[in-house]
């Protein structure tokens, strides 16, 4: 199942699809993070990422890799499940600041808002397409952010891109 295709779902079943989802794909499952919630309206995922033998660096705190690679995907997923198959979601760029190594699991949620989804769709119908950033925090148990990562999200009007595609020869470059 496709992720625009989660709002024919109940809300209750959509959440557990895009948590199985995300918990089943090889490269989600690569980062050593697991999806253990999703709320029904999905506009909040909550990440947990242990530290293990997998995710563990040679000085035996959470790898950055692990840490980067865990946030990834994450916010497009959730725009993508919300905004539907109308609506191009793509990662354009990505920074990350690590401020403290973890020696413990660590959590990051992820979170959007219905203003925020009405203000995308009022840009999408204005200029057919926009640009957003959302940050993310890798927390531990007692609430110290380890790692901020930052994410900038392409989004189009599907229509609206193949044709602006096809006028100017795009070639990969979304914007």
């Amino acid at each position: 199942m496709k992720l625009s295709q989660l709002s024919r779902l109940s809300p209750r079943w959509a959440a557990r699809a895009m948590r199985m989802g995300f918990n089943l794909h090889p490269a989600f499952r690569a980062t050593g993070g697991r999806v253990v919630f999703v709320a029904p309206d999905l506009l909040h995922i909550r990440v947990r990422l242990a530290l293990t033998r997998r995710t563990r660096n040679l000085v035996g705190s959470i790898y950055g890799g692990s840490l980067f690679a865990v946030t990834d995907g994450v916010h497009a997923g959730m725009l993508m499940a919300r905004l539907g198959s109308d609506v191009i979601v793509w990662d354009k760029a990505a920074t990350i600041r690590y401020r403290k190594p973890a020696f413990h699991t660590l959590t990051a949620d992820f979170r959007l808002s219905e203003a925020e989804l009405r203000d995308i769709r009022e840009a999408l119908r204005r200029d057919h397409e926009t640009e957003r950033t959302y940050p993310v925090e890798l927390k531990g148990p007692d609430g110290t952010v380890h790692t901020e990562v930052q994410r900038t999200l392409y989004l189009a009007d599907k229509a609206w891109y193949k044709q602006h595609k096809l006028r100017h020869g795009a070639a990969g470059d979304p914007t």
